[in-house]
């Protein structure tokens, strides 16, 4: 295990918990120490690349559950994965597009209201509620 560790610049506990969550698997030695299969490197680094770029854990998840976790993955599953990974890039993008684009006139518009802005306050939801501060 701190093979993988200093391998990869995962720490411990990480593998430990990526483990707990069925993202990657281990096997146990006749003396009780983890081993993890070569393939396992992959799926690791692939783990903390989607850590670096801010894809939650369960998106991961999703897409590595098409991937066996007792043997190597082919080449086709690896296309599979990718092909599911990069749709929801691109629905990630369009959304931070559309962010950009919301944000971009909502400070240049500078108008502050809660009830008009539909960034902060989307179709006025919290003004269904009552009045006076929801957010707090």
């Amino acid at each position: 295990m701190g093979e993988v560790s200093e391998r990869t610049g995962v720490a411990v506990s990480a593998l430990h918990y990526y483990e707990r969550l069925g993202l990657i698997a281990s096997v146990r030695t006749d003396g009780n120490q983890r081993r993890y299969p070569r393939h396992m490197l992959r799926r690791i680094s692939l783990l903390v690349v989607a850590k670096r770029i801010g894809i939650p854990l369960a998106d991961v998840k999703e897409v590595f559950d098409t991937i066996p976790l007792d043997a190597t993955p082919t080449h086709q599953a690896w296309q599979h994965t990718s092909r599911l990974w990069r749709e929801q890039l691109r629905e990630r993008k369009r959304a931070i597009e559309q962010l950009d684009a919301e944000i971009t006139g909502c400070i240049g518009c500078g108008c502050l209201s809660m009830k008009a802005c539909a960034l902060l306050n989307p179709g006025d939801l919290l003004g269904e509620t009552g009045q006076g501060p929801r957010r707090l």
